[in-house]
């Protein structure tokens, strides 16, 4: 029986207020009771503040059942359930109730608003669907809404997903009106794929800024490795009078490590602080691998151990971080108090660095016990990085034999890194048959490669092998390769310097020679034979290749 239209509307007039001071999950399980009670499951109205709030809560699932029971769903119960999916990733729902909403907009008049289409375009650049998108594209023209800016910010951010950025750039220069988002929106669309120049030509063409704006600045110097870029548009950010937030001290927080640039990345610490940022987990994650790779790692045990909340994340950047710093005594047993805690379950970069800890200490039972332990006990399929962990575990430990035996058994087919490893490990042990086969394998994917022939050189040298070290000399002439210096950076009274090996142009270069001539002679003073040789041979191949 049909409850009048009146009778229907003051009983939605007495449930609505019910629903808006509704605290949990339970208790709008007993007032959808009461409105299915009250025969009122077709009520659009009702049905929209319920998936409102499934929303809010993450009931998707329940939201979906509810709008299944309205007969008549308005526009306004559509966007709410479109609106949940879409927020919820699951694009795919999000686009099949717009297609079932477009079925029935000119049998009912139920037709899409701007309401509508941000979600929808979400869900199209979730799922990177570009010709479903620019159907969409369509609707929004054919609707008459190019004039909205929500609407059209969605169209652009859907091109940027599905990377068709000729499209995004001409729907942001059609606009007849933009607001900080458009801009925010193409700027990131940039940076996401690297290409800062147009990203800094459009920011700095932008009207009126936001942290947001800043922010996808930062992130893009740092994405591509332009970390003094990055720590200057930080820098330059607060001078505009923009207090730095969250994401934006995680997104430079990474060219600080880059840098080395220990000094800033504690006044960044000390800033969180200050504004209460510290409790929020990824800055806590983002400090510590900070404070690791600038060669701080107490300061980043001591942040570890004062943090309430730990996240996968937390504990692998602290295990690869005691990794990195030698400490692999220290690493293993923060892997073995993670287990035993068990609130967090260990994840593939967690192994990664718990593997890296068994390598560096030479623990070669716990680093094949651990890598067994990843598929057997935590599901977890070991990838080729995981391999190249094995492989220097083997090597380090003398078993060449068998680390080559695991690399022709492994499921992938074998990197450079892997090959490199096996090359370094047969230095370390003076096998020279194994490292010609792994140079072998190596000169086909880093045939450029200088160092490789540097290191094979090497090994020739310390087995006494003079004529393989003259072939390898002759064959870095013959194919005209010049060594890729390395290259560090030191932080000096807040500022970074950056030095370059082999650097001719450094007007200190002569100086530099003569203290590395020095310290060479005192090698061998001491008494290291291989080391020494290494020393001289590394030291030559700098002088012959500059």
């Amino acid at each position: 029986m049909k409850i009048p239209t009146l009778v229907c509307k003051q009983m939605e007039d007495q449930i609505t207020p019910l629903l808006r001071k509704c605290t949990g999950f339970r208790e709008l399980r007993k007032i959808h009771a009461r409105i299915v009670v009250c025969s009122l499951s077709s009520s659009s109205y009702l049905a929209t503040q319920i998936i409102n709030f499934c929303n809010s809560g993450g009931y998707v699932a329940y939201a979906a059942l509810v709008f299944e029971q309205v007969m008549d769903p308005n526009v306004f119960a559509y966007n709410a359930l479109i609106r949940a999916f879409a927020q919820h990733h699951k694009h795919s729902l999000a686009i099949e109730i717009y297609m079932q909403m477009m079925r029935e907009r000119y049998q009912r008049s139920v037709f899409a608003n701007e309401f509508t289409y941000p979600f929808v375009l979400k869900a199209c650049g979730g799922l990177v669907l570009l010709d479903l998108g620019k159907q969409v594209h369509v609707h929004v023209l054919r609707s008459g809404l190019v004039d909205v800016p929500i609407v059209l910010n969605s169209v652009v951010e859907v091109y940027a997903r599905c990377d068709d950025l000729v499209h995004a750039h001409k729907v942001f220069d059609e606009m007849v009106e933009r607001d900080v988002v458009s801009w925010n929106t193409l700027i990131s669309a940039y940076v996401r794929v690297g290409q800062m120049k147009k990203a800094r030509t459009l920011f700095d063409s932008m009207p009126n800024r936001t942290v947001v704006s800043w922010t996808a600045l930062i992130s893009g110097y740092t994405s591509i490795g332009r970390c003094s870029e990055a720590v200057e548009a930080f820098q330059q950010m607060q001078l505009a009078g923009f207090e730095p937030d969250d994401i934006s001290i995680v997104s430079v927080l990474p060219a600080c490590a880059q840098l080395g640039a220990l000094e800033f990345g504690k006044w960044i610490h000390k800033y969180a602080n200050k504004h209460g940022l510290l409790n929020r987990t990824f800055v806590c994650n983002a400090l510590i691998e900070m404070y690791a790779k600038c060669g701080s790692i107490d300061q980043a045990r001591q942040l570890f151990d004062g943090m309430k909340e730990r996240d996968v994340i937390t504990w692998s950047t602290m295990i690869g971080g005691l990794a990195t710093h030698g400490k692999a005594y220290e690493a293993v047993e923060l892997f073995l108090e993670m287990e035993t805690d068990g609130t967090v379950k260990p994840n593939c970069i967690t192994f990664l660095g718990l593997l890296s800890a068994c390598a560096h200490a030479g623990l070669l039972d716990e680093g094949l016990k651990y890598f067994d332990s990843m598929l057997q006990v935590y599901r977890i399929a070991p990838e080729v990085e995981h391999y190249g962990c094995l492989i220097d575990i083997l090597g380090r430990s003398g078993c060449i034999r068998r680390a080559l035996e695991v690399i022709k058994g492994m499921p992938m087919p074998a990197d450079a890194a892997i090959w490199g490893s096996l090359l370094n490990a047969c230095r370390i042990h003076g096998d020279v048959d194994t490292a010609v086969i792994a140079m072998e394998r190596l000169l086909e994917f880093e045939p450029e490669d200088t160092g490789n022939y540097v290191l094979l050189s090497n090994i020739y040298a310390a087995a006494r092998r003079w004529d393989g070290v003259a072939r390898m000399r002759k064959l870095i002439r013959s194919r005209s390769m010049k060594k890729t210096p390395g290259c560090s950076s030191i932080e000096v009274n807040n500022a970074v310097r950056e030095f370059a090996a082999a650097d001719v142009l450094n007007p200190e270069y002569g100086e530099i020679a003569r203290m590395l001539e020095l310290l060479g002679s005192q090698l061998g003073e001491v008494g290291d034979a291989n080391t020494f040789l290494e020393f001289e041979h590394e030291f030559c191949w700098m002088r012959i290749i500059s």
